[in-house]
């Protein structure tokens, strides 16, 4: 298996990834150098986002609508940041809207009541009922290895559909995650939002019509209503697009959390995580210890390699601690599949014998019963390319003092907040 000579990124990672024949260097490393670039003109790209929401703002004017956009919010650091920058700084009116796919941690209930109090912005909520989510929650699993497809189908959905309902042409998301991990997309691109990623990336190809047709009638129209997006009429109607902030600002995810921390109050954990290091991005959704290491499973890295390979990017992480984390946190089995597999009926047998064909054969292989991987990240310490590609380490670094609220050390752990949703591990999840 070949690994990124800078992060620790393989060449199967998902959904692509490029690696660069001359210095090993993959293109998610190259996307977050083109981020760096003096020649990118961030301001002129804020003037451009500032004209985009002055267009937004006449649009809702002319429409006797009190909205001025719809944000996607879950509750987490990005949603925060996204609401304060658009109200607090542009004096943006938006719509919150969420959509509840009902496995949510108690941190999470706790940061988006947080966020509505704060904001002081309105917010719809659609809330999937438990009983389809099981059901499409297994059927995915079983298909593609997925849990979480009613996660990314509803919250790339819903905002379209209220979108049409309330007639607000604008949505604007936080940044293109996909771009900032794996470098999918360039930063010229200025790339929207479009139906065909939300189908081919969030949404593993699948749209609702094809969850009846190959569930047998297991799943119905009935169960899929969150997930059904609007007529292209409809979109068309309306003028509906989404936009992302991202491409506008030179987007830092750990300061954008500070940032959140002291202003609007957003929560961090306290607790040792089992998936990860990070103790302030995607805390507000419990069952990603499982969906992470599904990921796993099929193509032997997880959240760990994901927050390291940024940590790098960064300056804030050597190549060798991150690797170290790699190893500390991607194999670990989560306590929480107990959890999610009582909750679909499901033995842990055959949970694993369901993931079995959908091991990636360039990393795993089965020797004597036992599935073992072929390669890992630790095997490409240091060669050549490791060493020409290795950034400077900046003063900020991720596990000192100053940051520990932010990633657990286990040397030097957080203090605790005095609050159980953030305190305390959980392993049931809060359905409201």
């Amino acid at each position: 298996m070949k690994y990124c000579a800078r992060c620790l990124y393989p060449e199967n990672a998902k959904p692509t990834i490029i690696f660069d024949d001359d210095d090993g260097i993959c293109s998610g490393c190259k996307y977050h150098e083109s981020r760096q670039n003096l020649s990118v003109d961030w301001e002129q790209r804020e003037q451009m986002f500032v004209q985009l929401l002055s267009e937004a703002r006449a649009q809702a004017q002319q429409r006797n609508n009190i909205y001025d956009c719809i944000i996607p919010v879950s509750g987490g650091k990005d949603s925060h940041y996204q609401v304060y920058l658009l109200k607090e700084k542009y004096g943006m009116n938006p719509l919150l809207v969420t959509f509840n796919h009902v496995f949510n941690t108690a941190s999470g209930v706790k940061n988006l009541q947080n966020l509505v109090e704060k904001s002081g912005c309105d917010l719809v909520r659609v809330t999937a009922n438990p009983n389809s989510v099981k059901k499409i929650a297994r059927f995915m699993l079983e298909t593609v290895g997925d849990l979480t497809w009613h996660y990314h189908a509803g919250i790339r959905t819903v905002p379209f559909q209220v979108a049409v309902e309330k007639n607000i042409p604008l949505i604007v998301w936080g940044e293109h995650g996909f771009a900032e991990l794996t470098g999918v997309v360039s930063l010229e691109d200025f790339v929207e939002f479009t139906k065909w990623t939300r189908k081919e990336h969030d949404m593993r190809g699948y749209e609702p019509e094809d969850l009846i047709k190959k569930s047998g009638g297991v799943i119905s129209i009935k169960d899929l209503a969150p997930y059904v997006y609007p007529f292209d009429h409809a979109i068309e109607r309306v003028g509906v697009r989404g936009i992302y902030i991202s491409n506008f600002f030179d987007w830092n995810a750990k300061q954008h959390a500070e940032e959140m921390i002291e202003k609007w109050g957003f929560g961090t954990i306290s607790y040792k995580r089992e998936r990860s290091f990070n103790l302030y991005s995607k805390i507000e959704d419990h069952a990603n210890d499982v969906h992470d290491y599904l990921k796993y499973l099929k193509f032997g890295y997880g959240r760990a390699t994901d927050d390291a390979s940024m940590e790098i990017r960064h300056g804030r992480m050597s190549r060798e601690q991150g690797i170290d984390m790699v190893k500390q946190y991607d194999p670990i089995e989560p306590k929480t599949l107990e959890t999610y597999l009582k909750f679909l009926d499901l033995s842990k047998a055959a949970f694993y014998q369901m993931i079995e064909p959908m091991r990636d054969p360039l990393i795993w292989e089965k020797k004597k019963g036992q599935w073992q991987v072929k390669d890992c990240v630790s095997n490409h310490l240091t060669t050549m390319d490791t060493i020409a590609a290795k950034l400077d380490l900046i003063p900020d670094r991720t596990f000192s003092t100053k940051n520990r609220h932010l990633y657990y050390n286990a040397d030097n752990p957080p203090e605790k907040r005095g609050d159980p949703a953030f305190d305390e591990f959980n392993l049931k999840f809060v359905t409201l």
